[in-house]
């Protein structure tokens, strides 16, 4: 089952993408471009144009700065390195690669450049990371951060994967080039040294006095990702009682325990992705785990792996009660299908909720003028601010999340899952799971478009329905979907970008039995909705 990383280099420089084909067009999805060379969806005629499209982007946009180039450990990320370099030496575009020319997490990158845009009002940094976070070994990712250091919000994304799809469908005739050793040594290309900057900034974020008071035993696994370099770096630089569980780099990532599905992913929150970790819970009193580009974070306490969003919970409890630079008004920033026992929490605190679609791409905003002390997906993705309140990244940071885990357990004696079994104590109990039920592309468009009108059920699972929602309550945006709540639960139905399945969240505080008959009525209600737009099976 291991990916054969010959062929899959061959494809990404031999198979050439028809644009007419939907499925081998640059499509930008919640985070960025991927594929997979092997489906022709990936390779190096769509880096090209990609880079290309950004190159003519940021030039529109007045973007004039360095840009900061990062990569992860995925095999196909090394040749869209090399394929973007070429492109953007080509256009003249100031570059800024790693010191040793070694992979750099996600939120090394946004750090970087908030780092260099610092007090800076012209000339401004941005950056891509080349990536498909979490993903299988033959899949490559592609994602473009602007000057405000996060993932590029929807206007950005839909111009660049235009324009790229232009570009192609125009036999790549409009690609500006230049060869990959001259691109290296043009004196637009600098070296900058990602690792250090990052790490030696790290207790501007975490308090790392209780850490090495406490002396914890503590456990790292990078899972054969980019933070690979950077867990023992950290370990020596704050002298910390941590481990680096496993160092290994292979771009078939064999040393995986296969996801729930049988693939490999190196999925941090998901229990059969981590099983090895989990089995190594008794040597560590915490331990976390980060996905190829550590923007996502898993933890491992005594209950075993955390839920992501039991931890998201206990994470902006621990924050807000303890960060005394961040300002009063700081809210707590979550997505609309992340659990309702944030809401307690942050009703707790007194601060205020910002619900918001999923994407991160709506924290960043909120995260740079402080506004929000805390950003955090469902999917284990989240970042908050400096301790004197300023912003540290505007893109996930799967370190910092396992690093608090570490902060937090020094700090209360308590690791992460014992905080929250507290919370539960105080608010209840919520069960919550995501499910996939199938959809063609005609429903999913149906589902995206969906209006609360369009729904007449006033009943779900034996309680009134309170609100249905298909924008969120955070900024209005669309979500994509329909939210429906009620006394004792709710769930969400979303549409996948890629498979031909709707996600459906669901979450009860009435137990598991109220739960799966939530999301039992949800796929009943969504295929009456089908079935009235003309799309039902």
């Amino acid at each position: 089952m291991l990916v054969d990383i010959p062929r899959l280099l061959t494809a990404y420089y031999e198979e050439k993408p028809d644009v007419s084909q939907p499925t081998q067009r640059v499509a930008f999805g919640t985070s960025g471009h991927r594929g997979s060379s092997l489906q022709v969806s990936f390779n190096e005629n769509h880096i090209l144009a990609i880079s290309q499209a950004i190159c003519e982007f940021r030039k529109a946009e007045g973007t004039d700065g360095p840009l900061f180039l990062a990569k992860d450990t995925h095999a196909l990320s090394e040749p869209a390195f090399t394929s973007a370099l070429e492109v953007l030496g080509a256009n003249g575009v100031e570059v800024m690669v790693d010191r040793d020319l070694a992979y750099t997490p996600t939120p090394s990158l946004s750090h970087a450049i908030l780092t260099y845009n610092r007090a800076r009002k012209d000339s401004l940094a941005d950056g891509i990371v080349i990536t498909p976070s979490h993903n299988p070994p033959d899949d490559g990712g592609f994602k473009y951060n602007p000057p405000t250091g996060g993932p590029a919000d929807t206007t950005a994304t839909k111009w660049i994967e235009d324009r790229a799809n232009a570009i192609l469908a125009d036999s790549m005739k409009e690609v500006r080039r230049t060869s990959y050793d001259a691109a290296l040594s043009s004196p637009n290309t600098h070296r900058y040294d990602f690792l250090t900057s990052y790490v030696d900034d790290l207790g501007a974020v975490i308090d790392f006095d209780p850490i090495r008071a406490a002396r914890p035993s503590l456990g790292a696994d990078p899972l054969g990702g980019a933070s690979v370099a950077y867990w023992g770096r950290i370990a020596e630089k704050y002298g910390l009682p941590m481990s680096v569980v496993d160092d290994t780099v292979d771009p078939t990532f064999r040393f995986m325990h296969v996801d729930w599905d049988g693939k490999i992913r190196m999925d941090c929150s998901s229990p059969y992705a981590m099983a090895g970790l989990i089995a190594l819970r008794s040597k560590y009193e915490v331990a976390f785990a980060c996905d190829t580009d550590a923007d996502r974070h898993g933890v491992v306490a005594s209950v075993g792996l955390l839920n992501p969003n039991h931890y998201l919970a206990v994470a902006i409890n621990y924050l807000f009660r303890n960060r005394k630079g961040w300002q009063a008004q700081a809210g707590v920033g979550k997505t609309v299908v992340s659990s309702s026992m944030i809401d307690f929490v942050a009703k707790s605190l007194g601060r205020k909720l910002v619900e918001v679609p999923v994407g991160f791409k709506w924290f960043v905003d909120g995260l740079l003028d402080g506004s929000l002390g805390f950003g955090g997906e469902e999917s284990a993705g989240a970042s908050f601010l400096r301790r004197d309140g300023t912003v540290w990244t505007t893109d996930k940071d799967g370190l910092i999340m396992g690093l608090l885990a570490a902060e937090m357990l020094s700090a209360t004696g308590k690791d992460p899952g014992q905080l929250y079994s507290e919370l539960t104590v105080q608010f209840g109990d919520p069960v919550y799971e995501r499910i996939d039920a199938p959809a063609n592309p005609a429903q999913k468009a149906v589902l995206a478009k969906l209006s609360p009108g369009d729904v007449k059920e006033t009943i779900l699972a034996g309680d009134k329905i309170v609100s249905m929602l298909t924008t969120a309550s955070g900024n209005g945006a669309p979500i994509g979907g329909l939210k429906v709540v009620t006394s004792r639960g709710w769930f969400a139905a979303r549409p996948s970008g890629t498979e031909d399945v709707y996600k459906i969240y669901a979450e009860s505080f009435a137990g598991q039995e109220h739960l799966e008959r939530l999301q039992i009525e949800a796929q009943q209600l969504i295929s009456r909705t089908f079935k009235a737009a003309g799309v039902g099976s």
